[in-house]
């Protein structure tokens, strides 16, 4: 066996992970050859082939996925290396890894700003993506950790509220509902709900939260954002059920209404998520203990901090 390179075993992953050459040349920001030719050198140098094309699209052969778990227990090591060598020098760099669920993205950009402040020499990675990703993200240990609204059960995981995340009931302003106080949770039946995919954290919630009161909603489209649930909202297309966390500037501008349902809001909370055992980095043990403690007092004075606007 050849020598083998830690950018060649970088590439194979992104390549393996994707598989696409493509999308894990935008991935590593280099170009599709150069990824091309950093497989094909490890190729040469392991004498044999990690890839196959079946159509279009590529495959690992039996050693490549032989390969990508050596990779990744090697890629683990070092990173917990560098985590011991960052405690063992203090907290004056280091890299942080995080991912979050679509919806935690309108309050994470606020704490990041503090966290980062605070801790300048850090450099941060931030994921934005759903449920499936970061699901699959855990599984492959491929992120120090992990925001999402509800951790899976099944999973070899460590999770911690940090936040509570009430979900709500929203319409347009105009709803002959808007103004209407304790509605009954079944007068929801009457109505036509916009949904978000399914396998979501919301629809999942959604969906238990009605089923174990035996009910059962009407929905109309399929959205693949909260961004496009508000818009078709705001259009009448009917009902939303939403994080409060995503609403908070179309509550202000009175674009939207948040129904009075008996019942609501449904009770939820973010959590910080990692792998069971992992050794976290001296920059992911600050960020999670971070989240853990100050993020709920952080986002309620940013909350009721006027803006510019507002200041005039």
């Amino acid at each position: 066996m050849k020598n083998i390179t830690l950018r060649q075993m970088k590439v194979f992953e992104a390549v393996a992970r994707q598989l696409n050459y493509t999308r894990a040349a935008e991935e590593l920001f280099l170009t599709q050859p150069a990824v091309s030719m950093q497989v094909k050198q490890l190729e040469s140098a392991l004498g044999v082939v990690l890839f196959e094309q079946l159509g279009k699209r590529i495959h690992l052969t039996e050693a490549g996925k032989e390969a990508l778990g050596y990779s990744r227990t090697i890629t683990q090591q070092l990173d917990e290396l560098e985590g011991v060598l960052n405690r063992l020098k203090g907290l004056s760099g280091g890299r942080l890894r995080i991912s979050v669920a679509t919806t935690a993205n309108y309050f994470i950009p606020t704490l990041l700003g503090s966290f980062s402040r605070r801790y300048p020499d850090v450099t941060v990675s931030l994921d934005v993506t759903n449920r499936e990703t970061l699901l699959r993200q855990l599984t492959e240990n491929t992120v120090d950790l992990v925001i999402m609204g509800q951790p899976p059960a099944e999973a070899d995981v460590e999770a911690q509220a940090f936040m509570d995340n009430p979900l709500v009931v929203v319409a347009p302003t105009d709803h002959s509902l808007a103004k209407k106080k304790m509605i009954p949770l079944v007068r929801l039946q009457e109505e036509t709900f916009l949904v978000r995919e399914s396998g979501s954290g919301t629809r999942i919630a959604m969906e238990r939260f009605f089923s174990e009161r035996g009910m059962r909603l009407k929905t109309g489209m399929e959205v693949g954002s909260n961004e496009a649930i508000k818009q078709s909202v705001q259009a009448g297309l009917g009902l939303g059920l939403l994080s409060r966390a995503t609403i908070e500037q179309e509550l202000t501008l009175g674009r939207l209404a948040v129904l009075d349902v008996a019942d609501f809001p449904i009770m939820r909370h973010w959590f910080v998520v990692h792998r069971q055992g992992k050794r976290l980095s001296a920059a992911a043990e600050a960020f999670k203990q971070f989240m853990l403690k100050e993020a709920t007092d952080l986002l309620s004075k940013a909350s009721h901090r006027p803006s510019r606007k507002m200041i005039r």
